[in-house]
């Protein structure tokens, strides 16, 4: 099989860190996102990957000149123009000679599904097209895929109102399709696979789901981003990795706890470093205060100052002695 990685988004969520990269070439835990996602489908015997590229595309072919990653082999579809999801699979399959059945993920989400047992449910049911879903606490933020015992489809409600959805489980970004649903998808025009493809597919009874119920996160806003990686140095998914890089300079009178601290980031004397990760060249002053939140690649935070509250400090700012962000991005937005 081959895969369709959704890698064409332009971040919002994440931004300042996501102004100048992608946000799957954020890092976790002081690897690349994409990596994360890609070596997990080299796992399972995936090592043909499309990577459908819209925002930024050169930073993913700066970073992979060779067109290798986590050992698979990369292949570039760069949209003309934003097609949105169903737009954005149909091209990346065409562009790059799909026709045989095929993987798609959302290049955001990091999970630990059993993707060899997720196919083969597929091919047992003679679905059309199925999707991997996840339980969680408040669906409103997700399509909603309420399916009946056969794992069949009964209806996917996109982003349902809070208190409305008819299941908890949400719509997990992973699918199995047949090369027949890229017919369904109109050329030309932007078309959403949640909105439109899925729906009709449903009408034809040819949409089937299967609970993943393993490890999922969809790493879009700063709070996910920072757990995303707490988890994997905590051992939630596996044996804990150290989130501290081997070059990092950490004080003998600092405090880091559970936190990611990046390749050459400095942490002073009497600094406290906690719930939250510092990327490459970060440098926080003499007594500062970085509490669950994010400081971007070579972005100094001035002695005494508090970063607090799941505040962003994009690449290269500098946060003035004795300060307080609390809730706060830094920039408000993109320059």
């Amino acid at each position: 099989m081959r895969a369709v990685v959704l890698v064409g988004g332009f971040g919002t969520r994440l931004r300042p860190l996501t102004c100048a990269r992608p946000k799957q070439m954020l890092p976790i835990v002081n690897r690349p996102m994409i990596e994360h996602v890609v070596g997990h489908l080299t796992d399972h015997g995936i090592d043909d990957v499309v990577l459908s590229l819209g925002f930024l595309p050169d930073v993913f072919r700066e970073a992979y000149p060779q067109g290798r990653c986590a050992g698979a082999q990369l292949h570039y579809a760069v949209e003309p123009e934003p097609l949105d999801t169903a737009g954005a699979i149909r091209f990346a399959a065409l562009d790059a000679g799909i026709d045989e059945r095929f993987l798609v993920l959302n290049g955001d989400v990091l999970t630990d599904l059993d993707i060899t047992r997720f196919v083969e449910v597929h091919d047992r049911a003679g679905a059309e097209g199925t999707i991997a879903l996840h339980k969680v606490a408040d669906p409103s933020r997700y399509g909603v895929v309420p399916t009946d015992g056969d794992g069949r489809v009964l209806e996917f409600v996109e982003k349902p109102a809070p208190g409305t959805a008819p299941t908890d489980l949400i719509n997990a970004g992973t699918y199995v399709l047949e090369p027949s649903v890229l017919d369904r998808i109109a050329a030309g025009r932007r078309v959403s696979v949640e909105r439109e493809v899925f729906p009709a597919m449903v009408a034809d009874r040819r949409l089937y789901a299967v609970d993943g119920d393993t490890y999922w996160i969809d790493t879009g806003t700063p709070q996910e981003y920072i757990q995303a990686q707490l988890d994997l140095t905590e051992g939630l998914r596996g044996e804990p990795v150290d989130g501290v890089a081997d070059d990092a300079r950490i004080d003998a009178d600092a405090q880091v706890r559970r936190s990611v601290v990046g390749p050459g980031a400095v942490v002073g004397a009497g600094a406290r470093v906690e719930g939250a990760v510092l990327l490459s060249g970060a440098d926080i002053g003499r007594g500062a205060v970085v509490e669950g939140s994010v400081v971007g690649h070579d972005a100094r935070i001035g002695a005494g100052a508090r970063v607090v509250g799941c505040s962003v400090v994009g690449d290269g700012e500098v946060v003035a002695p004795d300060a307080t962000l609390d809730g706060v991005r830094q920039p408000a937005d993109c320059p």
